[in-house]
């Protein structure tokens, strides 16, 4: 990294290594229905768990706004397989280290560094939820495959970013691994005429499982790709 007496502040983005290695430059947010996974999506990206107060420990939701900070890494490997090439830590990473793949050799640089915005699901909770949307630049969008979809706040949260203008929303077709394979491409045919109409139309629907890890890489890659 540079030495910080020689560095321009006039040639700092948010993108800068400068400035990533020291505090996150975008806040993505987590919505969808209570119970689908969004605090732990949150966990299996930044290694955080965003339910903290006893009285959420109790019941198992998330009831205030949750924050956790990431850092997003790529290998510098050409060779090194996607998605796997791509993962996130929690934000006291160094800016690089050797890649984990065995045999790669490569080196992971740090290119992102992201605070989340755990929003609560539940229906009586909607104020807190519309406050985190207020400061979200991107949102993942959760939906459990093991229901059918929208769910009530599926829709709820997603009108909410939509009256905010937010354009950048990622779906994730969470808990695939509680469904056999034709139950989840019907499950996935739900979520397309959901969103069809409205701003999350041409969004991507990433299958995943949070609670295993499963598919976590390239929900990072699109993060890396997709969200400036």
């Amino acid at each position: 990294m540079a030495d910080s007496t020689v560095i321009d502040p006039t040639k700092l983005t948010p993108t800068s290594i400068e400035v990533m290695a020291n505090q996150a430059t975008i806040n993505i947010g987590t919505i969808g229905h209570v119970a689908h996974g969004k605090s732990t999506l949150v966990k299996a990206l930044s290694g955080v768990n965003t339910v903290r107060f006893k009285n959420e420990l109790e019941r198992n939701i998330t009831i205030k706004l949750g924050y956790a900070n990431a850092k997003i890494y790529k290998c510098s490997n050409a060779e090194c397989p996607r998605p796997g090439c791509f993962k996130s830590f929690s934000s006291d990473k160094a800016v690089e280290f050797p890649c984990e793949r065995s045999g790669c050799g490569g080196t992971m640089h740090l290119v992102r560094h992201v605070s989340f915005v755990d929003c609560p699901g539940h229906d009586v909770l909607m104020a807190t939820m519309l406050n985190g949307a207020a400061v979200m630049d991107a949102a993942m969008l959760l939906v459990a495959a093991n229901e059918m979809c929208p769910q009530p706040q599926t829709s709820e949260h997603l009108a909410a970013v939509e009256t905010m203008k937010l354009e950048n929303i990622i779906i994730l077709q969470n808990k695939v691994d509680l469904i056999r394979e034709e139950q989840a491409l019907k499950h996935y045919e739900q979520i397309q005429n959901f969103v069809k109409g409205t701003i999350a139309d041409q969004s991507p629907i990433i299958p995943i499982s949070a609670q295993l890890k499963f598919n976590i890489e390239a929900v990072v890659e699109y993060i890396y790709r997709n969200i400036p």
